[in-house]
């Protein structure tokens, strides 16, 4: 599994930090082989690219960077579309909406080491949303809300040493880090230069616009 997915970032040529540490490493696979899975001597093909494939291959980069398949990453989109031309910023209500689901906030705030993880972790009730147990990972955050470990999860190995190494990690501005007690806060809203998403999401609009 970890093998075909850093062979996504490899087939799109950048990566999209899909397995945490490890991307940020010299063993990072973009790195080693930066050329697509396949292709031998480390020489990318040259292809000339329609206008349609490269907004499909904005749109999988996207899709991939949260983990969404293409039912729930079409959903995020066409509402956006619905709402364009009444909202400033279109593109920043997406990424808003993308990095507002819940277990991306417990990636960002260092709880998991990729999205992946923080989808699993959700999914089996490890974390408190203001208190309240949610096993939901698209739940829709928003300022205010408090996201912790649950206190019975604490003492499972996975998160034994988690305290410490929290204590050096820094959450994007729109997060708050209490590393000692392993809680959250959402102090504002993400920004465009918060996210440095990896792709042009003005062709992904059109994509879906077609």
């Amino acid at each position: 599994m970890s093998n075909n997915v850093c062979k996504i970032c490899r087939r799109q040529g950048q990566k999209l930090f899909l397995k945490g540490e490890k991307c940020l490493s010299p063993q990072c696979p973009v790195i080693k082989r930066p050329y697509p899975p396949g292709q031998r001597g480390g020489r990318r093909r040259r292809a000339s690219f329609s206008e349609y494939s490269k907004e499909l291959s904005e749109k999988q980069k996207l899709k991939r960077y949260y983990g969404l398949n293409e039912k729930q990453f079409r959903a995020y989109v066409k509402n956006v579309l619905e709402k364009r031309g009444k909202v400033e910023d279109a593109t920043l209500l997406l990424i808003k909406s993308l990095e507002g689901r819940l277990d991306n906030v417990v990636f960002r705030l260092g709880f998991a080491r990729s999205r992946r993880e923080a989808r699993e972790l959700v999914s089996h009730s490890h974390f408190l949303v203001n208190q309240k147990p949610v096993n939901i990972p698209s739940f829709a955050t928003a300022k205010g809300m408090t996201i912790a470990l649950k206190e019975t999860k604490k003492k499972k190995n996975f998160f034994k040493d988690l305290g410490v190494a929290l204590k050096n990690y820094k959450p994007p501005a729109w997060l708050k880090l209490d590393a000692q007690k392993m809680e959250g806060k959402i102090v504002g809203e993400p920004t465009l230069e918060d996210v440095a998403s990896p792709v042009d999401i003005s062709s992904i609009f059109e994509f879906y616009s077609r």
